[in-house]
C-alpha cells in the first residue's frame, strides 16, 4: 500500500489534519511513522476514516465507532448495533417530521399572534420542558 502524509490524508478525507491527530490520540486511527516532521499513513486509512465519517453522521459516538473496529484494525460491525441505531434514526425522523408539521402549520395559523397559536404554544411549552431536544420524547400534537 502506498504512503500517504497527514497533509494528503487530510485534503482527500475532507478533514483538517487536527482531526487525523485528534483521532489518532483517540486510537481510532494510526500513522505508520514519519517523514521529517509529518506523520505517514498508510493509504488504508481513507476507508478507515470513510467508516468513521459514515458512523458519525449515523449518530455513534467517537467510542462507539471505536468498538466497532478489532484489534487487528479490521471493521468488526455488529448488526444488532446497526439495527438499534437504524430504529433510533426512525423515531427520530418521525419526531423531526412531526416537528416540521407543526412549524408548517404555526407558519400558516390564521391566530393574530404566533403565541395564541394552539400549535406554536405547544411547540413554546414542549421546549420550555426539555422535549423538543431530548430523543425519544413526543411532539406535541398539530391542532
Amino acid at each position: 500500500m502506498t504512503e500517504l502524509d497527514i497533509a494528503e490524508v487530510a485534503q482527500r478525507a475532507g478533514v483538517p489534519a487536527s482531526t487525523l491527530r485528534f483521532y489518532e490520540e483517540k486510537g481510532l486511527i494510526a500513522s505508520t511513522g514519519r517523514r521529517g516532521l509529518r506523520r505517514q499513513y498508510d493509504s488504508g486509512v481513507l476507508e478507515r476514516l470513510a467508516l468513521i465519517a459514515l458512523g458519525r453522521t449515523a449518530g455513534f459516538s467517537l467510542d462507539e465507532i471505536a468498538r466497532m473496529f478489532a484489534p487487528d484494525g479490521r471493521p468488526r460491525i455488529d448488526r444488532r448495533v446497526l439495527s438499534a441505531k437504524a430504529e433510533e434514526l426512525d423515531r427520530r425522523i418521525r419526531e423531526l417530521g412531526a416537528l416540521r408539521d407543526s412549524l408548517r402549520h404555526a407558519a400558516a395559523c390564521p391566530a393574530p399572534s404566533h403565541l395564541e397559536c394552539p400549535t406554536f404554544r405547544g411547540l413554546i411549552d414542549a421546549a420550555a420542558s426539555g422535549g423538543l431536544a431530548a430523543p425519544g420524547r413526543r411532539l406535541p400534537e398539530r391542532r
